[in-house]
């Protein structure tokens, strides 16, 4: 059995597409790409795909992931070409590569996200995040299926700040600090917010940072932000960034693919 591990996307309008939605478009590519997928046993069979962490309704993201399971070999680039093709625009399948190493959910320790909030001065915005850092606790709240939650979001945030917005710029596949794309109307006031949070119980998702802005500083956009996950990782400590969690796989594939031609180079005659 061959397990392949890629990395899709949720833009544009198809942000406020649901899991379970996604979940459906992806099965129905699989079919399209005639994949050869391994289903589990019993009565109702159902393609070995495993998700991980998936994005909130009605954000966007750079760097979803799954797992699929194969009953025979594929070239990942190929398969990710065909189900890229199979799906939905907005619904991108932009990498792939062979699960050489284990534990992708583990490598998923924190998120890199980017919040757009028109209607709020860049000056409004800095007050608000050099309040919310200077914070020991955050205190916010949030509905659970027990009701009314209150916790303390401030622990999980690793890293927040402003950026200053620029129509030109590209959006780092690891969520690198680097100025804001812009995709809306620039003729008003907007403040850009990159925050790095770790994956924790429970969970402090964007919206809970907004909640604790509003908490500290009284930040309130008029509008709901815009809200785009750029990266997903392993939480490097040292150097506050997010790595790319596919990359122990590439690096072991790497690394078989020398040890076999070194090995032929070997065997072949003087």
């Amino acid at each position: 059995m061959q397990r392949i591990r890629l990395r899709y996307t949720k833009r544009g309008r198809l942000r406020f597409t649901s899991h379970r939605d996604f979940q459906r478009a992806f099965e129905r590519a699989l079919r399209r790409a005639e994949v050869p997928m391994a289903y589990s046993a019993g009565f109702t069979p159902h393609p070995k795909v495993s998700y991980a962490n998936a994005a909130p309704t009605g954000t966007g993201s750079e760097a979803e992931y799954l797992e699929i399971a194969l009953t025979a070999e594929r070239d990942p680039d190929t398969l990710r070409e065909l189900l890229d093709e199979s799906m939905p625009v907005g619904l991108d399948i932009i990498d792939a590569v062979e699960a050489r190493t284990s534990g992708l959910a583990d490598r998923l320790t924190a998120s890199v996200w980017e919040l757009r909030l028109d209607g709020v001065a860049p000056e409004d915005a800095e007050r608000a995040v050099a309040a919310f850092n200077a914070a020991e606790s955050v205190e916010v709240q949030r509905m659970a299926k027990n009701g009314m939650r209150t916790f303390d979001a401030r622990p999980a945030v690793a890293h927040l700040e402003t950026l200053s917005p620029r129509p030109d710029a590209s959006v780092g596949s690891t969520g690198a600090a680097e100025a804001a794309p812009l995709d809306g109307p620039t003729d008003q006031a907007c403040a850009i917010l990159r925050l790095v949070v770790r994956h924790v119980t429970p969970a402090v998702r964007p919206d809970d940072v907004l909640s604790g802005l509003r908490a500290v500083a009284d930040l309130a956009p008029p509008v709901a932000a815009a809200v785009t996950r750029l990266a997903q990782g392993l939480f490097d400590e040292e150097t506050g960034t997010v790595t790319d969690p596919l990359a122990p796989d590439r690096e072991a594939a790497e690394t078989a693919h020398r040890t076999v031609a070194e090995a032929a180079a070997a065997k072949a005659p003087a």
